[in-house]
């Protein structure tokens, strides 16, 4: 199978970086997939899960991320996000103390701005613990 250059980066860290077959990410109105000699795009990532194949693995790897972009051009793919993390390293008790600060924070009158940042903690944190628990 075809390959292209795959980087996945967060702000603390280099995720990933190297050969990819094909890589599915979440956007807003569900997932989307690239493979070898995808065409130039630019795309915003949602919270939710990555999933990548490495040649010859024939398993996917996983990151749950938050959001970012993902800029494909001359067969190489880059992601930026703020967090990506592997469910291994998820602290699912940090996941639902998250959780449960989001549901009460939203639960007040909050402007559009704080309400809009307590759904976004939300949506990481239970996707965070869906992730964990698998």
């Amino acid at each position: 199978m075809a390959t292209f250059q795959l980087k996945v980066l967060s702000c603390d860290r280099l995720f990933y970086e190297g050969e990819c077959e094909k890589m599915i990410f979440p956007v807003f109105d569900g997932d989307m997939e690239i493979m070898a000699h995808h065409e130039q795009l630019t795309a915003q990532v949602c919270v939710g899960e990555l999933r990548f194949t490495t040649p010859g693995s024939g398993n996917w790897q996983v990151a749950v991320v938050s959001s970012g972009i993902v800029v494909c051009e001359d067969n190489e793919v880059t992601v930026i996000v703020y967090s990506a993390e592997r469910p291994v390293e998820i602290d699912a008790e940090r996941a639902r103390a998250s959780k449960a600060a989001a549901e009460a924070a939203l639960k007040e009158k909050l402007g559009d701005i704080d309400k809009k940042i307590s759904e976004d903690s939300l949506t990481r944190a239970v996707q965070r613990l869906r992730s964990a628990n698998r």
